[in-house]
């Protein structure tokens, strides 16, 4: 059988006669511990842990209404009611205020004495209860915080994993653009922190960036890998897939802003851009971020047609380029950067990358969106 521990009561008083009284009256329950003092009864405080204290409030020294405040500093679950002649009764009212949880008046009803003790330490016993309580609510919400943020962080690398399965599998209809999105998804995001953007503008910059062709699924083969020049009506055909991948994206909440970027990637600083002829600020800000990143990667990486070019000529090319199709202040975000961090990034880019994909199944789950969204 769990032994029960009796409560304990600090009884405070200048009159020893009243804290024999009081010790007398009370020890055949509790156990009871006497100060002479205020300044006693803090001393003996800090000792060891009481459930109640009885405080005279008119004493030589520190009276009892100075004295609650620092019994509830140090012992905040520690109930005290005050000890109150007819002549301080306002004081004991005060003490109320002061955080006193009741007052005994002299001279002494013995059975009201009992009475507001054996109230006072039921009220320390709901404190207290109440403190573990919430204590334990704290515990748990702390946990379900961190188990909510594991499943959160798992399901976004769960996204993360299926975009770039995605991407893998649009490549491959496109070898000649092949690893273009994880280079431009690697220079979106070093150029959106220099730029400053926030937490949220950085998920959607890098899944739009991740995503930006995704559109050209609905472009025919005939089109997209044809090795001579496009024709006009081919062009128009190529020029639809931001539509394309806006419809593909239209309806996932999580995607929403990298849809904006996916729309929009094509759209120009002067207004001469694609699919809506936007222009200026009234291009969503990591189209316009993206748009530059894309650029460096397009100049920087080999072509068919032609190598590779240095970092100094895809600078110069933007600078060129910067107010008609690029938002001069990504230009300048760009050149903030050192040369040292582009190349850093591209060197990286080019190593092996450990992740299959299953193209086949990417494919139809691609081709099954598009068609699903399309009128």
């Amino acid at each position: 059988m769990p032994t029960t521990v009796s409560p304990r009561i600090l009884i405070v008083d200048d009159e020893v006669e009243i804290t024999e009284i009081l010790a007398d009256l009370l020890s055949d329950d509790y156990e009871c511990l006497k100060a002479g003092s205020a300044e006693e009864a803090l001393g003996r405080l800090g000792e060891g842990e009481f459930h109640l204290v009885i405080s005279d409030i008119t004493m030589p020294g520190m009276s009892g209404l100075e004295m609650i405040p620092h019994v509830k500093q140090r012992s905040p679950d520690t109930v005290v009611v005050m000890i109150s002649g007819m002549q301080t009764v306002e004081s004991a009212i005060g003490a109320l205020r002061l955080g006193a949880f009741d007052y005994l008046m002299k001279p002494f009803d013995l059975r009201q004495v009992e009475a507001v003790v054996k109230r006072a330490l039921e009220h320390h016993e709901l404190v207290v209860a109440k403190q573990r309580y919430e204590n334990h609510l704290e515990e748990l919400v702390e946990q379900r915080t961190a188990e909510l943020d594991r499943a959160l962080n798992s399901l976004e690398g769960a996204y993360r994993s299926t975009l770039k399965a995605l991407t893998a599998a649009l490549e491959t209809r496109d070898s000649e653009t092949h690893g273009h999105s994880e280079r431009v998804v690697t220079y979106s995001l070093r150029l959106g922190r220099e730029y400053g953007l926030n937490s949220d503008e950085m998920k959607s910059l890098e899944f739009g960036s991740l995503l930006h062709d995704i559109g050209k699924i609905g472009v025919p083969d005939s089109i997209l890998r044809k090795p001579a020049k496009l024709t006009e009506e081919e062009w128009v055909r190529m020029r639809e897939h931001p539509l394309h991948g806006q419809q593909i994206l239209r309806g996932i909440e999580f995607l929403q802003g990298a849809a904006r970027v996916v729309a929009q990637h094509h759209e120009k600083w002067d207004g001469s851009g694609y699919p809506f002829g936007l222009r200026a600020e009234d291009i969503d800000i990591c189209a316009r971020i993206f748009a530059v990143a894309d650029a460096f990667d397009a100049i920087t990486s080999d072509r068919v047609y032609r190598r590779a070019k240095s970092y100094e000529a895809a600078a110069k090319e933007l600078d060129d380029w910067a107010g008609r199709q690029f938002d001069p202040k990504v230009v300048e975000a760009f050149h903030r950067v050192p040369k040292e961090d582009w190349e850093e990034l591209h060197r990286q880019s080019l190593l092996p990358k450990a992740d299959q994909f299953d193209v086949r199944q990417v494919m139809q789950m691609m081709e099954s969106r598009l068609e699903a969204a399309m009128p």
